[in-house]
């Protein structure tokens, strides 16, 4: 049994255990993360299926704000194999379990020119499935190139320092 900071054990006796189901690799690439909410995903009995078997796609996944609720849009689970006529559609729209507060700053962040909420990565918290939503700002082409040459020197510089040790 793993503990939890404090030295103490959560209630119930188990510690939460995350499983990652899928990553959007892509994200960091693409976006400037600002901030990351974790939100709970309003699932269907096949679509949670699916998720445990590994199957799912977050790269062309967004939020989108309805109302007083947030969707997430664009993430692909495909049908359970298994499933019978009542399987769900892939690319339905799924709500994300947030908090009141958080929801109406996130409300206040997209309706301003420029922000966007996409997901980050998707995992199940304690038997849950969770979404990893970032609120992110899209990168120009020059600041992914800049990014790349940053990349490329720290790569190289720690190449050197490891010849130098040796």
């Amino acid at each position: 049994m793993r503990v939890a900071a404090g030295g103490k054990a959560p209630k119930g006796g188990k510690a939460e255990e995350q499983r990652v189901i899928a990553l959007n690799r892509r994200a960091h690439h693409d976006y400037h993360i600002e901030e990351t909410y974790e939100a709970g995903i309003v699932l269907m009995g096949t679509e949670a299926k699916s998720l445990r078997s590994g199957r799912v796609n977050l790269k062309e996944g967004y939020g989108e704000v309805k109302g007083e609720q947030i969707q997430l849009l664009g993430c692909h689970i495909p049908p359970y194999e298994p499933g019978s006529r009542a399987n769900h559609d892939p690319l339905r729209p799924r709500t994300l379990l947030l908090h009141k507060r958080e929801i109406r700053y996130l409300v206040g962040k997209v309706a301003e020119k420029g922000w966007t909420l996409i997901p980050l990565s998707l995992y199940f918290k304690g038997g849950r499935a969770k979404v990893e939503l970032a609120l992110a700002r899209g990168k120009k082409l020059y600041d992914k190139r800049e990014d790349q040459k940053r990349k490329v020197a720290e790569r190289e510089a720690s190449a050197a320092l490891k010849e130098r040790r040796l």
